[in-house]
C-alpha cells in the first residue's frame, strides 16, 4: 500500500465544482481539479485491501459492484502516491482502453465497493484515474500505436459508442483491418450525443477518435446499416460483422394526447442540444427549452441531464417526475456493503434547479395520467397522479394509481426519460436476428449470433447499462471475434 495510515490521516477531498449559478451559463465541464500534491494524498488513502472489492466487477442483487473492467486500482493508486505516474498509467491502460471516458461519466461502482466507504468516504478512484490519463495525454505518452503485423482479415463494426470503440480498438491492435459505421454525423455514439457536453466535453471524444484513426481504424459516418441490402453487403465484404448498436429504443407512455406537439423522447432532446452546441451556429436548437415550462418524466441520469440542459437553455420552470419512492439518505440494513448503495442522490441538474428556482424539481411516486393540448395541438398541461407500489399476481411490484390524487400542472415542453426497451427494430430486420424478451439481440454462444460471422456487443447484448460495462463487453467481443477469425486469441 502507499502511505500506511493514509486513510486515517487524510479525509476525502473531491474536485471543486463551479457553483450552479455560474456553470449554467455554458455547456462546459465544471469540475476543477485539485493540485498534484493533494492528488497524491488522495491516492495514499487506498489501503491495498486483502480482498479489493473495488476491482470485483460483478453484480450483487442485480446491480454492479466493483469495476467491470477489473482495473488494478490498488496498484496504480500506490504508484500515483509515490509519484511514479508513468508506471501508474501503464497499469491503468492494461485493463481500461479509454480512462478519459470512464473517469468522467462512470457512476463509480468501484468507489461504492471501496472498503473505506464502510465507515467513511471512499477513495477518489475516478478522479485519480482522470489525473493519470490526462497526465498521459498532456505529456504525449498516449500516442498512436500501429499493429506490428496485419492479419489480412476485415471487420465491420456497426455503431461507434463505447462498446463499438472498445471492440474496434482491441481488434485493430491485434492486426485486423477495422471499419466502424456510424449513422450520425459524428463518431462516438452515446459518448457524443447521449451525454451532455457539461458531463463529457466532446473534445475528449474527438481526441480519442483522431487517435484511433491514426492507428488505422476507418470511420464511415452518416451511414445507416438498417436494411437487408446494407446488411448483406457488409456480410459479403467483411470476414466478421459486430453489431454495437446499443439498446436505444425508448420506452413510451401510453396516455391520452401523447401525440401532442412539444412531447419528445429525452434522447432526441439531448442529441439536438449537443448538436447545437457543437455546430456553434446562431440558429435556435431544433428543440429549445427557452422560456418553456418543462416537465421531465423519469428520475434517472437521463432525466437529470434533461433538467440540466433545460436550465442552460433558460427554461421558465422545470419539474421532474419519479415513479419510485424517495430513497433514504444512508444505507439500510437490507442494502449492505459492497452492494450498490440505494441512497438518495442529488445530481448536478437537480442542484442547479434548486439554485435557480429555489426547490428540488423532483416529485416522487408520481406519473402522468393524461396530457392536455390546446387548439393548435400543442401540449399545454399534464394531469399527474400519485402512484403506490403493490404486488401483482406474479409477486412483482407494480405501480397503481392512487384514487383522487390527480392534479394539473402547466407544461409546454415534455421530455420522456422512462428508460429503454431494447434494440431498434430495423436492425433486427436488416440482419434477420431474433430478440429476447428484454428486447436485446439474441446470441447463441457468448457474443455470437445465429448468423455465421455476425456478433453483438454492449447494450445491444446486455440491455441498457453503464459505459464501463459496454467497454468490458467490447473487449470480450473482440476476443470472441479474434478467436473466430484466427482459431485462437491473445487479446
Amino acid at each position: 500500500m502507499g502511505k500506511i495510515g493514509g486513510f486515517l490521516e487524510y479525509d476525502r477531498k473531491d474536485s471543486i465544482d463551479i457553483s450552479p449559478k455560474q456553470r449554467i451559463c455554458n455547456f462546459a465541464e465544471f469540475h476543477l481539479p485539485i493540485n498534484e500534491e493533494e492528488r497524491k494524498k488522495q491516492a495514499s488513502r487506498c489501503m491495498d485491501c486483502g480482498v479489493p472489492f473495488c476491482q470485483f466487477g460483478q453484480e450483487i442483487a442485480g446491480m454492479s459492484s466493483g469495476c467491470p473492467l477489473h482495473n488494478m486500482i490498488p496498484e496504480w493508486n500506490d504508484l500515483l502516491y509515490r509519484g511514479n505516474y508513468d508506471e501508474a498509467l501503464k497499469r491503468l491502460l492494461l485493463t481500461n482502453p479509454f480512462p478519459e471516458f470512464t473517469s468522467r461519466v462512470c457512476p463509480a461502482p468501484c468507489e461504492k465497493a471501496c472498503t473505506c466507504s464502510l465507515h467513511g468516504d471512499a477513495v477518489t478512484i475516478c478522479e485519480n484515474e482522470k489525473f493519470l490519463i490526462e497526465y498521459g495525454f498532456d505529456r504525449e505518452i498516449i500516442k498512436a500505436k500501429q499493429a506490428s503485423k496485419r492479419s489480412g482479415k476485415k471487420i465491420a463494426i456497426v455503431g461507434s459508442g463505447p462498446s463499438g470503440l472498445a471492440t474496434a480498438w482491441q481488434l485493430n491492435r491485434r492486426g485486423h483491418e477495422v471499419t466502424v459505421y456510424e449513422r450520425s454525423d459524428r463518431a462516438g455514439g452515446l459518448l457524443m450525443y447521449g451525454i451532455p457536453n457539461m458531463k463529457l466535453d466532446k473534445e475528449y471524444v474527438n481526441r480519442r477518435i483522431a487517435l484511433m484513426e491514426e492507428e488505422g481504424i476507418t470511420f464511415v459516418l452518416s451511414t445507416s446499416i438498417d436494411t437487408p441490402e446494407a446488411a448483406d453487403k457488409l456480410k459479403s465484404e467483411y470476414d466478421a460483422v459486430v453489431l454495437a448498436v446499443g439498446a436505444s429504443k425508448p420506452r413510451d407512455l401510453q396516455v391520452a394526447n401523447r401525440e401532442a406537439t412539444g412531447i419528445h423522447f429525452a434522447v432526441d432532446y439531448l442529441q439536438a442540444a449537443t448538436k447545437h452546441v457543437l455546430d456553434a451556429n446562431d440558429t435556435e436548437p431544433t428543440i429549445d427549452a427557452n422560456n418553456k415550462h418543462v416537465l421531465v418524466i423519469g428520475g434517472g441520469d437521463t432525466g437529470n441531464d434533461c433538467v440540466g440542459t433545460a436550465i442552460r437553455q433558460h427554461c421558465a420552470s422545470v419539474m421532474q417526475l419519479e415513479m419510485m419512492p424517495e430513497l433514504p439518505s444512508t444505507r439500510q440494513e437490507n442494502n449492505p456493503w459492497p452492494e450498490w448503495p440505494k441512497v438518495k442522490k442529488t445530481d448536478y441538474g437537480q442542484e442547479e434547479a434548486i439554485a435557480v428556482f429555489g426547490k428540488d424539481p423532483r416529485v416522487y411516486e408520481a406519473t402522468v395520467k393524461e396530457f392536455v393540448k390546446n387548439e393548435a395541438g400543442e401540449v399545454c398541461q399534464a394531469i399527474i397522479v400519485d402512484v403506490a407500489w403493490q404486488l401483482d399476481e406474479n409477486k412483482r411490484m407494480q405501480p397503481v394509481h392512487v384514487a383522487d390524487s390527480e392534479r394539473v400542472v402547466d407544461c409546454d415542453l415534455v421530455f420522456i426519460a422512462a428508460g429503454f426497451v431494447g434494440v431498434e427494430n430495423n436492425v433486427c430486420t436488416a440482419f434477420m436476428l431474433d430478440q429476447t424478451e428484454r428486447g436485446v439481440l439474441a446470441t447463441t454462444d457468448g457474443t455470437a449470433t445465429a448468423i455465421d460471422g455476425v456478433f453483438v456487443t454492449g447494450d445491444a447484448k446486455r440491455g441498457q447499462s453503464l459505459v464501463v460495462w459496454a467497454m468490458q463487453e467490447g473487449k470480450n467481443t473482440a476476443r470472441a471475434v479474434d478467436t473466430y477469425l484466427m482459431g485462437y486469441s491473445n487479446l
